[in-house]
């Protein structure tokens, strides 16, 4: 989503530097361009791209936002070993999901999960409103249909957690947003509980469980609900990956989720 564009070169240039980012983004967390190789220069890349200097320069901007590029007078702009890169960011936890998935990654993204949503619903029963309440109830009612598919259900489960992050307060949880979209989609793509009402009904029953917390103003309720949540999913997944190689997880078409 963003503002429409009022003219016809206006559409181009967005295009071509989101192109651009999208291109060498994808080389680098892929390892198809190698950490700390030096990209070509920027009249070979513009060449390569069909793009003006000036939005080759934006793009590299970006990039380097990211942390996936370095840029040095006299050297050159070299590739940012895979430890400085932002996860964080929406793109590169794409990026990386594309290129396919490997079990410690898996477990570093749980890992994350249990540290912060855990304290994101005990913020959550401190501080959210009536309102807050009686819309999480509302989302957490939609998980109670045994017609779910893959995709509705996962719909349904980015809404209830990107809510409590939203409730939290806490601005540094609503811009963890793009991590725990990136977790779930992983989630669901490897073992997603719509695979029979058994699991549908754990499912709406363990969040109901938090949002009774969340309503209660039990902190430490709240805690305790949303870390057995995350630690469901996780043994679901562990679960699916028995008998799999562990170390190479192909996701290269990852469930799509958003609340769109």
């Amino acid at each position: 989503m963003g503002l429409l564009e009022t003219t016809i070169s206006g559409r181009k240039r967005r295009g071509n530097h989101a192109h651009v980012v999208a291109e060498l983004g994808r080389g680098i967390v892929s390892g198809k361009i190698p950490e700390g190789s030096l990209l070509p220069g920027d009249a070979e890349l513009s060449g390569r791209f069909g793009v003006s200097r000036t939005v080759l320069r934006e793009a590299m901007k970006t990039l380097s936002a990211k942390r996936l590029i370095e840029a040095k007078a006299k050297v050159g702009t070299r590739v940012l070993p895979r430890d400085s890169w932002n996860f964080f960011d929406s793109d590169v936890l794409g990026w990386r999901f594309e290129s396919g998935l490997d079990y410690e990654f898996i477990e570093h993204l749980a890992e994350i999960r249990l540290a912060l949503e855990p304290a994101a619903a005990s913020a959550a029963a401190a501080r959210a409103t009536s309102d807050d309440i009686v819309a999480l109830y509302a989302i957490a009612a939609k998980f109670d249909n045994l017609n779910h598919t893959p995709e509705s259900i996962a719909k349904v489960d980015l809404e209830f957690h990107l809510a409590i992050a939203r409730m939290s307060g806490n601005p540094f949880m609503r811009s963890a947003s793009a991590l725990i979209e990136a977790a779930l989609a992983i989630s669901f793509e490897l073992s997603s509980p719509a695979a029979s009402p058994e699991t549908i009904d754990e499912v709406a029953t363990n969040h109901l469980r938090i949002v009774h917390a969340i309503a209660s103003r039990d902190p430490a309720k709240a805690m305790s609900a949303m870390r057995h949540v995350i630690e469901v999913g996780k043994s679901r997944i562990r679960g699916s990956l028995r008998g799999s190689d562990k170390n190479a997880i192909d996701t290269r078409k990852p469930v799509t989720v958003n609340n769109s």
